[in-house]
């Protein structure tokens, strides 16, 4: 069964031309490392244009099922680089309290 982890957030106002930077250079190492995403099936980020959060974003992981899910966010917990410069960076940008991680599964 197809699931989807939905991670959302709002990026500081003062900080949105720094995380566009920044999603740049995460793309690049994301680029880099396909064996820490080799479950993915698909991703998508989203960027609010209109109502709702200003600065809101949406990114939509796509998996085969809840254990490759699982496999692919241990592996990148465990990896030293994310979590210590990927994440503490992504995280300085982010509007407190704001980010939340759901998984979702596909209605037959």
């Amino acid at each position: 069964m197809t699931v989807f982890m939905v991670e959302t957030y709002v990026v500081k106002p003062d900080k949105l031309g720094e995380f566009m930077e920044f999603g740049k250079k995460y793309f690049e190492w994301k680029e880099k490392r396909p064996e820490l995403f080799k479950e993915v099936k698909s991703y998508k980020m989203f960027v609010q244009m209109l109502g709702g959060n200003f600065g809101g974003y949406v990114e939509m992981w796509e998996f085969e099922n809840m254990a490759d899910c699982e496999k692919c966010m241990n592996r990148m917990m465990q990896d030293k680089e994310f979590m210590t410069k990927i994440y503490p960076e992504f995280a300085s940008f982010v509007v407190p309290a704001t980010h939340s991680i759901n998984i979702w599964s596909s209605v037959p």
